[in-house]
């Protein structure tokens, strides 16, 4: 049983730095948004691919664009980290640890 405990240790861990990196990579998005560097830049199309993907379904449920402010992000960050670091890594950690 310690295997799958540490399997699912590493799966939190994992999903941790996963979700981390999205943060990063939204809030890079959002703030680069702002000084429109070189527009055919290959990093800011990638930065820009996965802010888009991640920010559709978000965007398809509420109204997100105010006053020439699309706040996506914002509402994405915010389930990122209410809902992923908040409660579903933390409970992973802890399901590993008993595990173990």
């Amino acid at each position: 049983m310690f295997v799958f405990g540490n399997f699912v240790g590493m799966l939190a861990a994992l999903l941790g730095w996963v979700l981390q990196a999205l943060q990063l990579v939204l809030l890079v998005n959002a703030l680069l948004s702002w000084f429109q560097p070189r527009p055919s830049h290959p990093i800011l199309d990638v930065l820009e691919n996965i802010s888009d993907f991640v920010c559709r379904p978000v965007r398809r449920m509420f109204p997100t664009a105010m006053g020439g402010i699309d706040f996506a992000p914002l509402i994405v960050l915010l389930i990122i980290q209410f809902v992923g670091m908040g409660f579903l890594v933390p409970t992973l950690h802890d399901l590993a640890r008993t595990m173990r």
